[in-house]
């Protein structure tokens, strides 16, 4: 075994999400049981699609940003991109609008964070 051996092998060991592996397949069901078995299955399948639940956090969040408590940040992140905007189509583009968008973000969860334990209690 050589050196390249041994860092390889110390690479691949440090780094195990590098390699997907997939499982095994499902193993099929007879015939005879497969009639039930796909009444049942759509039947959960049904009950699952009416149990999705939509996320109150991002309502709330939305609700936030558009409130005059985050109109400042919202303000300041219309204008960046408008300004972002104007620079990339005329080839000047030097900044981003990361800074303003997460104030923007910072705003809506603390502005929704009151609301979402009133939900979720």
């Amino acid at each position: 075994m050589g050196i390249w051996e041994t860092i390889t092998d110390l690479v691949e060991a440090a780094t195990p999400w590098s390699t997907a592996e997939a499982e095994a397949p499902a193993e099929e069901q007879p015939q005879e049981e497969s009639e039930d078995s796909q009444e049942e299955g759509e039947e959960e399948e049904e009950e699952e699609d009416e149990e999705e639940i939509e996320d109150p956090k991002e309502k709330f969040e939305e609700e936030c940003k558009n409130s005059k408590q985050c109109a400042p940040a919202k303000h300041h992140f219309d204008e960046c991109v408008e300004r972002v905007t104007n620079a990339s189509d005329e080839g000047e583009a030097k900044e981003d609008c990361v800074e303003e968008f997460f104030h923007l973000a910072h705003c809506a969860s603390q502005c929704a964070a009151p609301k979402l334990w009133s939900v979720l209690k």
